[in-house]
């Protein structure tokens, strides 16, 4: 595929949603500062985040920068919350759009145990729902769909959450710091080879498989989602150390299959061995690959720049193959038969 060009974004991305992510790092930084009403909800040893979709992915996220603390966090895709719930657990309900039916049936079986909530959304439902109950809320606004807030929400929460996850301030900032770094270089203002995610997009072809090691699980779940819902792709998305276990041996039959190594700076040394082994396999095979990085930093600064990398090759992806990344017909269709 040839680079592209403004007229082309503009074209095939005719509501804007690269523009959006073109302003992330703004976003984020004035997400964080404008929502530190913080709610201290004391003696949480237990936080359940509840959301569908890029509510979700907001979830996997804060589940994987809290995974090294003492708080135990699950993620809620679905209807129904775990039977652990206690006085000392926080339940998070997150729907950007605020209508989302799984999260308010949640939200609903939260209102009647003894436990503590919050929740977040654009107003809809939700917000109705909270203020009838007396639920703390917080309204942030939806900017062009769920899926591009994620950074308008998560930075949102880190603020009102401040008091009540141990997320230090100066990984805040560090992350948005180096995505302000990264807006320089996979911006629409750079529409050259020196784009990361325009490159990743033009090598993207046939069904991505994506390889990831456990701590960066919630940016490969999220590249899969992207994939599927702006580039219209099938996708799939394996922890590196269980593929070698299983999914490896499907290479030995030849499909329309390509893998991305999605590796951290700081991997664990036995996953580091495992990709050079990995590597070397493909390599035996000629089977091509492609490597994706993250930064240096911390987990945070690693998963959030990450994300953003590659939302935005999908965003390419979909462009550079003539479709428009922002309608999501198929959901729509599942959304009117609820």
């Amino acid at each position: 595929m040839s680079l592209l060009n403004h007229n082309t974004l503009k074209k095939y991305d005719p509501s804007g949603m690269h523009k959006i992510y073109d302003a992330w790092p703004a976003i984020a930084s004035k997400s964080y500062e404008s929502h530190k009403d913080e709610i201290d909800f004391a003696n949480i040893d237990h936080i359940i985040f509840a959301g569908m979709g890029g509510s979700g992915a907001i979830g996997d996220v804060f589940s994987s920068i809290l995974s090294k603390t003492d708080i135990h966090v699950c993620v809620v895709k679905g209807y129904l919350l775990p039977k652990t719930v206690d006085p000392n657990t926080l339940i998070v309900t997150t729907s950007v759009s605020g209508n989302t039916t799984e999260t308010m049936t949640v939200l609903d079986s939260a209102a009647k145990l003894d436990a503590k909530i919050i929740a977040f959304s654009s107003g809809g439902k939700m917000l109705k729902y909270c203020t009838k109950n007396k639920i703390a809320h917080r309204k942030i606004e939806m900017l062009h769909s769920p899926r591009a807030s994620l950074v308008t929400f998560f930075y949102s929460m880190l603020g009102v959450l401040g008091s009540t996850i141990p997320v230090k301030k100066q990984d805040i900032s560090e992350s948005i710091k180096q995505l302000e770094t990264m807006q320089k270089k996979i911006s629409s203002s750079n529409l050259t080879k020196t784009n990361p995610s325009l490159d990743l997009a033009g090598w993207i072809s046939g069904i991505p498989l994506i390889y990831y090691p456990w701590g960066l699980q919630s940016a490969a779940i999220r590249f899969k989602s992207s994939l599927q819902e702006n580039a219209k792709l099938h996708a799939m998305a394996e922890d590196v150390i269980e593929a070698c276990h299983n999914g490896i041996v499907a290479w030995e039959k030849k499909e329309n299959v390509k893998p991305i190594l999605l590796e951290g700076q700081d991997d664990y040394i036995k996953t580091k061995e495992r990709w050079k082994i990995l590597k070397e396999y493909f390599e035996k095979n000629k089977i091509e690959y492609k490597e994706v990085s993250s930064t240096k930093g911390s987990i945070l600064t690693k998963l959030i720049n990450l994300i953003y990398l590659l939302d935005y090759a999908t965003i390419y992806l979909a462009v550079m193959s003539k479709r428009d990344p922002s309608p999501i017909r198929s959901i729509d269709f599942i959304k009117t038969r609820l």
